[in-house]
This record gives structure tokens, sequence and C-alpha cells, in this order.
């Protein structure tokens, strides 16, 4: 099945790059973004009211995902950054509808899954909460 072509040429080059993680992990992935696009301006979310994550239900995690989602669209976002692997893996579908193809979405699982699909591993361990594994993302993106 070939994907749609996405059309985002509706965003500006002045609007902020918005990025959330249940905490602060994903400061990680916001340096890396800086230092790769240093002249971007970033809205960083760390959801520290609500950690972690990982041991919370899928639905709290959902809530908690599109609710930080819709601040980041109030926010004029022109780009969603789930630097959380439990929202990530719970409620990446949500947060796509939510968006309805307005701004792009990148996430932290499905690059790591392209990358470990494309080499030969005959094993492949994954370290994550309960939640990023019950959710069976991993699992799926890689096959």
């Amino acid at each position: 099945m070939k994907k749609k072509q996405q059309d985002f040429s509706h965003l500006s080059a002045k609007q902020p790059i918005g990025i959330f993680d249940s905490g602060v992990g994903g400061l990680t992935v916001a340096k890396e973004i800086k230092r790769l696009l240093p002249h971007e301006d970033l809205i960083y979310f760390g959801d520290t009211k609500h950690l972690p994550y990982g041991e919370k239900s899928r639905e709290a995690i959902v809530g908690y995902s599109t609710k930080i989602t819709s601040f980041l669209l109030e926010k004029n976002c022109k780009a969603i950054v789930i630097a959380c692997n439990s929202a990530t893996a719970n409620a990446l579908t949500e947060v796509l509808e939510l968006v309805d193809d307005k701004v792009p979405v990148i996430d932290v699982i499905n690059p790591v899954a392209e990358k470990v699909a494309y080499e030969i591993h005959n094993n492949v361990g994954v370290i994550a909460t309960k939640a990023t594994v019950n959710s069976g993302l991993y699992k799926k993106s890689i096959r």
C-alpha cells in the first residue's frame, strides 16, 4: 500500500518544533535537534506531573499525550516530536489522528525499528517500560 504524499507547504520556518516526553529524558532528543538545527526554536514539554508513563494505563498515556499534542498545536508548532517510548507505543495513532496531517509527527520507535529491520539480526533486545513492551509496537514495527 502506497503512503499518500503529505503537503506541509503551509508551515513556516519561524514556527517552533514541539517536543514532548513524560519527563526529562527527551531533553537528549531536544539537544540533538538543537545541534542539528541550531536556528530552530523548540518548545519542550516534560510531563513531570505524570511521570513515569511506563507504569500508567494505555488510556492514561493516550490522554496525557493528546492533551500535550493539543497544547503544542495551540503553540503553532510546525512539527511534533514524541520523545517518549511509552507515549509512542501507546498513543501514536491517537496523536496522528489529532494532528490530522496538519504537521509532521516524529516518534522514537519507528526510526529505530526501521534501522533494525534493514540490518541482519537474529535476536533483538529491547529495554523498555512495561507500557512500551506490552504495546508490541517494537515487534510490529520491525516486522
